[in-house]
């Protein structure tokens, strides 16, 4: 027999709908039943693609025993961490300051008010591993609720003291924002760069994807400043980024038949990964590396965009355009089963020559790399291996694309992993961002079209009165309020999405989400809450200022905010987007590695401002034209491609920089203006002179 959970819309609660657990969702009512049994909360936080969750559920959650005594001492809650961010930020808290450390699944005991006072992550269910087992810690935390009372309350209180404080983030530093921050952050980055195996520190190892970007974004803005682009820190960002890009491409941390990245690697050298599948660390990677592309060229950069969106369009879409969340790391119960080889079944596919000598190429051996089983990875470059088997390098990549394709069918008549197809609103627009920058920098149209579906879904399906957000979307049904990321990741996308295709829709949308934003999340203290003002009463409201694996709420409201007011001339915007980087400046100041996304920002905002706006008149190459100008890598510039000869009113009164913009003579022009300052126009083939780049390859 189901239980409470059978009625959710979460994949993740879901799964555990058939648990002898006597589970409640995240409801007033499990805190009724709670104070009317005077028992204490187990709250039970994770989400579908967790792998260590799916083990603590089969373990612990399907054990009749072990759930007998939740159900007789506690009240247990589950929570999906994607859908109840807020709940996962203040727990979380909890839990490290409890152990030093957290994780998912995310286990906490608290009192009927909601106030934790023990916790932890994953146990076994018995004595294993130097951890307790669960039925043990059971045993005692009930033992304490009935005999220790008073101090547990106590206990309690100091922790929800603590949380209070902690969800606050450090405090803002007094004073102007400081440009050396980048410079401190930068030497941080490198010093941390692992030069061996690529990455930031040791196992396990995360792509850190803001932190690529905020010094790529550095070489890239010294080579348009123009730079030395031969002294040593140039040098040692370009070796930092690069060297990274190739071992995760290269590693087994990416999917080479089928594109996309796992979530991280166990591992300092990317080989084994956590095989779970997470839209936003494709969007942040695909758009890393689709920058990385547009400034260096690399066409291995460029394979791995278009392999990492398309498998997004692929197996990440629904029929209405929107994302879907994650895949598992599991199928059929066995983690990155989907994934793995041996050398007889790729021999059985390929044959056997071919099969052998893709075999030596992508590391797989009878004795494996992963559990007996080979994960695929390029553990040399391809020029190495055409070498040695004397052929050209153009020759040995056409075969292994074949090959690739045909293991890639079959592996399609596997058991997929689980899939995880809730819509989230914040993770959606760090997907249409990814797919506005692939757009730029590999021209295909199919990319611009996906983005403005996912818009245009979430207007129809997401966007409330009054410009209000749903947070989640499936089968269907939106439901839970918006939180700061939501709101502030979409601005931006929109911003995005502006400037390769201006529309007066796109920005009227983008400034009523930013009143919304400004009124109802501001924080006395400056910068934003993470949850509006009529949001439900928790034990701490926070205020998100450091980066996870997802850019912090603040620094993308900042990132937001400043280009809206760019583009719209509100000055009042780009005062609230420096109040969100205001924010953060604890953050930039002490922990730079907690803090890409606000470092980016803070770049944009200490070097000149500029603004190139491109109108199209009636020309034949002009779709050429807009490639090669939008193709560009400039972090700190709004860039604007217009094919009309001049805007409408519409667009010249809430966009001011396309106000008085006309085409010369009926030519392509260009318009540079740069910290309010304007040049002469540039028009017709000067003008073609300035935008046209030596062809990148588009197949």
């Amino acid at each position: 027999m189901s239980n409470r959970l059978a009625g959710s819309s979460s994949p993740y609660l879901l799964q555990h709908k058939d648990n002898p657990v006597d589970w409640y969702p995240w409801c007033d009512e499990a805190f009724a039943i709670a104070r009317e049994q005077d028992k204490p909360i187990f709250l039970s936080v994770g989400y579908s693609a967790c792998h260590w969750c799916h083990v603590m559920e089969h373990e612990s959650f399907e054990n009749e025993r072990l759930a007998g005594m939740l159900n007789e001492h506690f009240v247990p809650i589950k929570v999906d961490r994607e859908e109840r961010p807020d709940v996962d930020q203040i727990y979380m808290q909890a839990v490290q300051m409890l152990t030093g450390s957290g994780g998912w699944p995310m286990s906490v005991f608290m009192s009927p008010d909601g106030r934790p006072f023990y916790g932890g992550t994953y146990w076994p269910p018995e004595d294993r591993w130097g951890r307790p087992g669960f039925g043990q810690v059971l045993t005692a935390v009930a033992e304490a609720w009935r005999t220790k009372r008073a101090q547990i309350y106590s206990q309690a209180e100091q922790i929800a003291e603590h949380i209070q404080s902690a969800c606050h983030g450090p405090d803002s530093l007094t004073g102007e924002l400081d440009p050396q921050w980048l410079s401190a952050a930068e030497d941080w980055l490198l010093r941390h760069f692992d030069r061996q195996h690529g990455g930031f520190g040791g196992a396990p190892k995360f792509p850190h994807a803001m932190d690529l970007s905020l010094l790529l974004e550095g070489a890239a803005t010294a080579a348009g400043r123009g730079h030395d682009q031969s002294d040593t820190e140039h040098q040692a960002r370009r070796l930092a980024v690069e060297h990274t890009l190739h071992k995760m491409a290269n590693g087994g941390i990416y999917d080479h038949l089928g594109g996309g990245f796992a979530r991280y690697s166990v591992d300092d050298r990317w080989l084994v990964p956590h095989f779970e599948k997470m839209l936003y660390d494709n969007a942040l990677l695909a758009v890393t590396y689709a920058d990385a592309y547009r400034l260096w060229r690399t066409e291995r950069y460029a394979d791995v965009v278009r392999e990492t969106l398309d498998y997004v369009l692929r197996d990440m879409t629904n029929p209405l355009g929107a994302f879907f969340s994650a895949e598992d790391a599991d199928s059929e119960g066995i983690e990155g089963k989907f994934y793995v080889w041996t050398v007889a079944e790729i021999c059985q596919v390929l044959g056997d020559q071919r099969g052998q000598r893709f075999c030596k190429i992508y590391d797989a051996t009878p004795n494996g790399n992963f559990e007996g089983q080979c994960i695929l990875n390029l553990a040399q470059p391809l020029s190495h291996y055409a070498d040695n088997l004397a052929v050209t390098e153009e020759w040995l990549r056409q075969e292994l694309l074949a090959d690739r394709r045909q293991l890639f069918e079959h592996r399609q008549r596997r058991v997929r992993p689980g899939l995880d197809d809730k819509v989230l609103l914040s993770w959606n627009a760090l997907m249409i961002t990814a797919m506005l920058r692939g757009y730029r920098a590999l021209g295909e149209p199919g990319y611009l079209a996906a983005a403005n579906r996912c818009v245009d879904f979430i207007r129809s399906q997401m966007l409330r009165q009054d410009f209000q957000l749903w947070h989640t979307w499936r089968a269907g049904h939106a439901s839970l309020n918006a939180y700061l990321d939501d709101y502030a990741y979409f601005i931006d996308a929109l911003c995005e999405l502006f400037q390769v295709e201006p529309s007066t829709a796109t920005l009227e949308l983008a400034n009523g989400l930013a009143q919304t934003l400004i009124h109802r999340f501001a924080a006395p203290a400056g910068g934003f809450y993470f949850t509006a003002d009529d949001h439900e009463k928790l034990i701490a409201r926070t205020r998100d200022v450091a980066d996870s694996s997802v850019p912090s709420g603040n620094s993308m409201a900042a990132s937001a905010l400043i280009s809206l007011g760019r583009l719209t001339g509100n000055e009042a915007l780009i005062q609230a987007g420096l109040s969100a980087l205001r924010a953060t400046s604890g953050v930039m100041s002490a922990s730079p590695q907690a803090a890409g996304q606000s470092l980016r920002v803070l770049r944009r905002l200490t070097e000149e401002a500029r603004e190139l706006v491109l109108l199209g008149a009636q020309s034949a190459d002009w779709s050429a034209l807009q490639r090669d100008f939008l193709f560009q890598l400039d972090p700190t510039a709004m860039v604007i491609a217009l094919p009309e000869s001049e805007a409408s009113a519409q667009l010249q009164a809430i966009c001011p920089l396309l106000a008085n913009r006309k085409s010369i003579d009926n030519q392509v022009t260009l318009y540079i203006c740069q910290d309010g300052a304007c040049s002469q126009p540039v028009v017709g083939d000067n003008a073609r002179s300035m935008i046209m780049f030596p062809k990148p390859a588009t197949g």
